[in-house]
């Protein structure tokens, strides 16, 4: 997984401090919500989606953040939602 800071991102994200110490996405399958609005949440889903891309380009993170943000509310669980970001994202680089 590709560590990813909030200073790295273009979009600024809540804090759901409640939910802080939770569970978050870490790998396949995992049926779980994902808030997109949660800075906890997005971080760890981004740094996976990096990694599947095998980048470290901060084009290519910004890119994974207009997705996320573009993406349908159907979308809905972490699992879909990394699959979402990282079959989106091989389509707008793929030359």
């Amino acid at each position: 997984m590709v560590l990813i800071k909030a200073a790295d991102l273009k979009f600024k994200y809540r804090k759901y401090v409640a939910t802080r110490s939770e569970p978050k996405f870490a790998g396949l399958p995992d049926p779980a919500p994902f808030n997109r609005d949660d800075l906890y949440e997005v971080l760890p889903m981004l740094g996976a989606a990096m990694a599947a891309l095998q980048t470290l380009d901060g084009r290519v993170l910004h890119l994974l953040e207009d997705i996320l943000n573009e993406m349908p509310g159907f979308v809905f669980t972490r699992g879909e939602v990394f699959a979402y970001l990282v079959g989106s994202a091989q389509e707008c680089l793929r030359p």
